[in-house]
């Protein structure tokens, strides 16, 4: 059994491609959520009165840890429409973890099918 696993490991079949392209598809959309986040972020929070974002710099890093971490040690967002936008960038982190799981899942399923 050890011998047939290692021998996979150098095969690259249908459901590495797959898995591939459904990785570059998250990949690719989570780096557009990134940009318009940074955008919204940016729109709402930079005025904002003891906010932490003072710069675009600012806003694509508070951004892109909602979206890896959901959480942030900053103390935005401060506006109500900061406040949505922090909501869709958590829900898109949960929801994308979860399919990049999932795709995880049906690769190794379909390797054993």
């Amino acid at each position: 059994m050890i011998r047939a696993e290692l021998r996979r490991l150098g095969t690259w079949e249908e459901r590495h491609r797959r898995l591939l392209g459904r990785l570059a598809v998250a990949l690719g959309a989570t780096l557009a959520v990134d940009a318009v986040g940074t955008a919204l972020t940016w729109l709402f929070e930079h005025g904002a009165r003891k906010g932490d974002i003072h710069g675009v710099g600012d806003a694509l890093f508070f951004t892109t840890v909602q979206i890896l971490t959901i959480s942030s040690s900053m103390t935005n967002p401060l506006t109500t429409g900061g406040r949505i936008v922090d909501v869709g960038l958590e829900l898109w982190g949960v929801i994308v973890i979860t399919a990049i799981g999932g795709s995880f899942a049906a690769f190794f399923r379909s390797a054993d099918a």
